[in-house]
C-alpha cells in the first residue's frame, strides 16, 4: 500500500480516479434507466446489484489483466480488410447491444408520453432480466476501464483502488441520479441519446481502434455530452421559473412618440 504514496503513483491514481468515475457514469446512467423498469420496491436493490456486478468485473479482469492482454493482441478474424481481435469483438457487440437497447427505451418512451400513461414502464422488467443486461454491458465498460487502467498505472495497487473509489462514489451519487434522471423526462431521453453516442463511439473504436484514437474521438464526444448537460440544465432552471415573467436588463428604451 506504501506504493501508493510515492509521487508518480499517487499523480497516477489522482488521473485514474477521475477517468473511472467518468467511465463509471456510463455505467450508473445505464444501470438507473434499467432500474427504474423495475418494481418500486426493487429498484434499489437492482442498482446496488448493478454496481456490484461492475466492480467485480473491474477487479476480476485486473487481476486476469494477461487475459485481457492477450484478448486485445489476439486477432479473430478479418472483416473488409479490418482484423477484429477478441477486444475488438466485444466493443463491436457491445456497442449494437447499447445503441440498439437505448433506441428502443426511447421508442418506448416516447409511445409512453404519446398515451399519456407516464407509468407503464414500471414494473416491466425482472430482475433477473436487468442484472443479465447489466453483466452484459459490464463486460463491455470494464473492458474499457481496465484497458484505460493499465495505460496510465503499472502498479495494481492504484489500478485496484482507483476503481473501488470510483465504485464508491457510483454507489453513493447512483440513487440521486436515478431520482434525478425518472424527475425529469428530458433528462432520461439525454441520458438515452449519451448511451447512444457511447455505443457509437464502442462500434468505431472495434471496428477502427486507431482511426479513433487518432481522431481523439472520445474528447469530442465527452466535451458534446457535457456541453447538452449544461444546456438542458439551464433549459430546466428557465422552466423552473415559468410563472415568473422573463426580464431583460440593461435594454435601451424607444424614444416615446411626439420627441
Amino acid at each position: 500500500m506504501a506504493e501508493l504514496f510515492t509521487a508518480q503513483n499517487f499523480v497516477a491514481f489522482l488521473t485514474l480516479l477521475a477517468l473511472e468515475t467518468v467511465l463509471g457514469i456510463d455505467n450508473v446512467i445505464f444501470i438507473s434507466i434499467l432500474s427504474g423498469k423495475l418494481p418500486e420496491h426493487q429498484q434499489a436493490q437492482g442498482r446496488q446489484l448493478g454496481i456490484a456486478f461492475a466492480v467485480i468485473s473491474r477487479i476480476i479482469l485486473l487481476l486476469a489483466i494477461t487475459w485481457v492482454q492477450r484478448l486485445e493482441g489476439t486477432e479473430l478474424f478479418t472483416i473488409f480488410g479490418n482484423n477484429i481481435s477478441g477486444k475488438d469483438l466485444v466493443l463491436l457487440l457491445g456497442g449494437l447491444f447499447l445503441i440498439g437497447k437505448s433506441t428502443y427505451e426511447i421508442h418506448e418512451k416516447l409511445d409512453t408520453e404519446d398515451h399519456g400513461t407516464h407509468s407503464v414502464g414500471a414494473g416491466k422488467l425482472t430482475l433477473s432480466n436487468m442484472i443479465a443486461q447489466v453483466l452484459l454491458i459490464d463486460l463491455v465498460f470494464s473492458l474499457d476501464s481496465v484497458i484505460t487502467a493499465v495505460g496510465i498505472s503499472d502498479s495494481l495497487v492504484v489500478m485496484v483502488t482507483a476503481i473501488i473509489l470510483a465504485a464508491i462514489l457510483m454507489v453513493v451519487f447512483s440513487g440521486q441520479v436515478s431520482a434525478f434522471i425518472e424527475r425529469h423526462p428530458s433528462m432520461k431521453i439525454l441520458a438515452l441519446s449519451f448511451l447512444i453516442l457511447i455505443g457509437s463511439m464502442l462500434v468505431i473504436e472495434g471496428w477502427a481502434h486507431e482511426a479513433a484514437e487518432d481522431l481523439h474521438l472520445k474528447n469530442y464526444i465527452y466535451f458534446a455530452m457535457a456541453f447538452a448537460v449544461i444546456v438542458d440544465f439551464l433549459q430546466l432552471r428557465l422552466k423552473s421559473k415559468q410563472n415568473k415573467p422573463v426580464k431583460l436588463h440593461n435594454q435601451p428604451k424607444m424614444p416615446e412618440s411626439g420627441d
